[in-house]
């Protein structure tokens, strides 16, 4: 499989805050095995404050998914059960000196995108809050 060409995967987690390094592992991985290990690094801190938020801030289970769209953009986003907004994120130099709420302050400070969508199929509603990061700019992150 090239480059090129597009993917995704999903992971279901259980609402346990131990299911955040299972995400981690498996998107380091995903990418490796893709070829893509110059984002781990960025691409693993962004999925865990997502998945974390996931797991932190609601009951029910939750998921991981993330793209490749085979143009150079990988886009990792959380579902959850809860419909409810995430709370925007904090401007991040305010945000460095909390404790918690630092999650989306830095996904949104990393990311080239993010964004969230309420969700509803099948009689069951959620959100999926996501952000995306192309491929050479998370390399020239990485270097810089």
């Amino acid at each position: 499989m090239s480059e090129n060409d597009s993917w995704e995967y999903s992971l279901y987690i259980p609402n346990d805050p131990r299911a955040v390094t299972i995400c981690r592992r498996t998107l380091r991985l995903i990418l490796t095995m893709h070829g893509l290990i110059r984002m781990v690094d960025l691409a693993e801190l962004l999925a865990t404050e997502l998945v974390s938020n996931a797991v932190r801030h609601t009951k029910g289970p939750a998921a991981l998914r993330v793209r490749w769209s085979g143009g150079g953009v990988l886009r990792l986003g959380a579902w959850d059960a809860d419909p409810s907004p995430p709370e925007p994120p904090q401007p991040f130099d305010r945000a460095v000196e909390r404790e918690d709420g630092r999650g989306l302050a830095l996904v949104r400070a990393c990311a080239d995108v993010w964004g969230w969508q309420p969700l509803a199929r099948e009689g069951n509603r959620g959100k999926y809050v996501w952000c995306e990061l192309g491929a050479e700019a998370a390399a020239g992150r990485r270097s810089a």
